[in-house]
């Protein structure tokens, strides 16, 4: 249990701060897990893999598809890490298609993982969060949420539901000292956007249509989007809350001329 303050020094320092990361041995998750452990946080990655040996991060396998599994599995991390401050809910899957393309069986999955895994995720946390004296949740939605994107309906509207699940709990949990926000990525340079691209017939052809369309001209990087998720999770951030932080190169809120190919 984190005590009053959790050794939290004037310059935002997650000194003795608890923080459980889900989907934390790759991409953003991973940039998140490092950088809140190298600000002085304890730190727990929750996943399907164990985060890499080289960064010594305390890593449990969790399947957030699976209500009991992630239950003894916040129940192991808390107890590992002596108390629960900070819960980033990153763990992901994503899909291609329009509303005709994807059967039934994918939808549930995307859904049971992006959002329910969320919301299985939250639910076991939540009992230990209420006893900290600096408790927040930050949850990886997308851009997708508010933006029409082709070929990704099911995706799209998986994250829809987190942006809507977020700002609800907002609203449920600030009277409990809460804070729930969630960050809005673009495309980011992750393993699951290198795997669309090693699958498209033309890889190369493909990224640069994806930097084409990020205004500042090139994907969002894992680091920047862990950068966003740390400042929300941070004591720095206490008067922010319901928040939806776009982290996407200008593309949510920028109309400028397309990019012309090289």
């Amino acid at each position: 249990m984190s005590g009053p303050g959790a050794g939290i020094s004037p310059s935002g320092s997650f000194n003795g701060l608890k923080a459980i990361v889900t989907g934390g041995a790759s991409g953003i998750g991973l940039a998140t897990a490092r950088r809140l452990r190298d600000l002085g946080a304890s730190v727990v990655v929750l996943d399907l893999s164990p985060a890499p040996d080289e960064d010594e991060l305390m890593s449990i396998h969790a399947d957030v598809s699976d209500s009991a599994g992630v239950a003894r599995a916040v129940e192991e991390a808390v107890g590992r890490l002596g108390g629960l401050d900070i819960v980033v809910n990153n763990a992901g899957i994503g899909a291609r298609g329009t509303v005709e393309d994807n059967p039934d069986d994918e939808w549930r999955r995307v859904f049971d993982v992006n959002v329910f895994g969320t919301v299985r995720v939250s639910r076991a946390a939540l009992p230990h969060l209420r006893r900290s004296s600096h408790a927040v949740i930050v949850n990886t939605c997308s851009y997708a949420a508010i933006a029409g994107i082709p070929q990704r309906a099911v995706y799209a509207s998986s994250k829809g539901a987190v942006l809507a699940l977020t700002l609800a709990m907002a609203a449920d949990h600030l009277q409990e000292g809460i804070r729930v926000n969630c960050v809005n990525p673009g495309t980011a340079d992750t393993p699951w956007v290198g795997r669309l691209l090693a699958a498209a017939s033309d890889p190369v052809a493909e990224r640069a249509a994806l930097e084409r369309r990020q205004p500042h001209g090139r994907l969002v990087t894992a680091d920047e989007v862990a950068g966003a998720i740390v400042y929300l999770a941070s004591p720095d951030a206490g008067s922010t809350t319901g928040v939806v932080l776009p982290v996407d190169g200008g593309v949510t809120n920028l109309r400028l001329p397309p990019r012309q190919a090289k």
